[in-house]
């Protein structure tokens, strides 16, 4: 087939771009920014645009099929032109339900958790050389592209991602997927630009548990009480299976799950983590897994990208990375953090970037979540918050929001920088805590000059 995607620059697009190019296809297409790593990844496959910018050009009669990224607007004059010509447009989870129609697909759902969970089914299947087919919304270390589409395997595992589809599909995209084994790890609001309020947000998991194929699995975090209240009002014809955080210990900063065969380490750790290895259990127990063999695979799972993963130890100070920005998310990874390392200080560094976050209808979310804390930095940039449209929230603001009075926020991001440098971090665990960059930090040059 020739394909083109329309806002190829995005997370998943480039990601299916290149797969479907793996496959030989022949693949075009387009975008006005393109960020790392998507740039490079697509000029290594000789995919990357050779000019930004939309140009209706680009779509012509002999395309079979267009791929429409959420980034493009429903006035993008390369959609329009697609339309006129009549080609079959579809977002990127609408082309991978068309390929998965046959398959038994295995969705992996929840406001948190569900990139990790994703991550460590896919790295038991590799483990015990099971062939499945996967879409993940986070590059995982040992993976060329985190999309991989067959025509043979049996299974495919998907991230399923509440945001929506595109601009002409204004459906959250894990409505589309059609589970045969579904996941729920959990909900807490988000993405209030789309979902205005929480009852709005929670409805989307209630159809998502309703778009379950009847005869299917439903496998369920039961510890949440707002899904264990939507699985027990649901009358889908499905199998439900409940989990809850198996019994674990600690000792030397090391996590150990009890199993009947003992104590197993753990790469991973934190109560949250161990929850979602429980949901992970359960999901490749019915894709054919059992438990010894989930247990011996699991144990050298080191964790997804950038889902609080060790940057630096020097055994003064431990550093760690952390795409948590959500309130849940901030609140599960510090909780985790100082209950592996209860006898040092934490230093948090989280920075507000999303739309929600940034919102201060929303930052009363975040109260509570930095208490394990005992440094809590928040830093935000005021240009984010103009180009959001957004207001600027005051120092006061946000030590309201977060119930902490001696919080310490920064929007300068040199200001940022010095007091960070300038912080005394002996025996110290410092998370850095965001989506974004803080302004430019580079992590490296700082661990460099600062730590190292």
């Amino acid at each position: 087939m020739r394909l083109h995607f329309i806002a190829i620059g995005g997370s998943a697009m480039h990601n299916l771009a290149i797969a479907m190019h793996s496959n030989g296809h022949i693949v075009t297409g387009s975008d006005d920014v393109i960020f790392e790593p998507s740039r490079q990844r697509l000029l290594n496959k000789g995919l990357l645009p050779k000019n930004l910018g939309w140009s209706e050009k680009n779509i012509t009669q002999d395309i079979d099929v267009v791929i429409l990224g959420m980034h493009a607007k429903a006035d993008n004059i390369e959609l329009i032109q697609a339309k006129k010509l009549g080609l079959k447009i579809y977002s990127y989870p609408e082309f991978i339900y068309e390929h998965s129609k046959d398959k038994t697909r295995v969705v992996i759902g929840g406001s948190h958790g569900k990139t990790t969970i994703t991550a460590m089914v896919l790295h038991v299947m590799n483990y015990n050389d099971i062939a499945i087919d996967y879409l993940v919304g986070a590059q995982l270390e040992g993976f060329d592209t985190m999309v991989h589409l067959t025509n043979d395997n049996e299974f495919i595992l998907i991230e399923g991602d509440e945001y929506l589809a595109s601009a002409l599909d204004m459906r959250p995209k894990f409505h589309i997927y059609r589970p045969n084994i579904a996941l729920l790890s959990g909900i807490a609001w988000d993405h209030i630009n789309v979902f205005p309020t929480m009852e709005n947000y929670i409805e989307q998991f209630k159809i998502y548990i309703n778009k379950i194929v009847d005869g299917g699995i439903l496998i369920y975090n039961e510890q949440d009480t707002i899904v264990t209240e939507l699985v027990e009002q649901t009358n889908q014809p499905i199998r439900k299976i409940p989990y809850t955080t198996p019994p674990y210990s600690i000792a030397e900063a090391v996590v150990y799950l009890d199993t009947q065969d003992g104590a197993m380490p753990l790469e991973i750790f934190g109560e949250h983590n161990l929850s979602n290895l429980q949901g992970a259990k359960w999901v490749c127990q019915n894709m054919g897994v059992d438990e010894q063999a989930f247990y011996e695979a699991i144990a050298s799972f080191k964790g997804a990208s950038k889902r609080l993963e060790k940057i630096f130890d020097n055994n003064k100070t431990v550093v760690y990375k952390d795409f948590a920005h959500s309130p849940s998310k901030v609140r599960a990874s510090l909780n985790a953090v100082k209950e592996l390392y209860p006898n040092r200080k934490v230093v948090t560094c989280l920075e507000l970037h999303t739309y929600s976050s940034l919102n201060p209808e929303f930052l009363e979310q975040y109260k509570g979540s930095l208490d394990a804390s005992d440094v809590s930095l928040v830093f935000y940039s005021i240009d984010a918050v103009n180009t959001k449209g957004l207001t600027l929230m005051s120092k006061e603001d946000l030590a309201l929001g977060f119930g902490l009075p001696n919080l310490i926020s920064f929007t300068n991001s040199e200001e940022f920088k010095t007091y960070l440098a300038d912080l005394d971090l002996d025996n110290s665990v410092l998370v850095f805590m965001s989506s974004g960059n803080y302004g430019g930090l580079d992590l490296n040059q700082f661990l460099d000059n600062i730590i190292g």
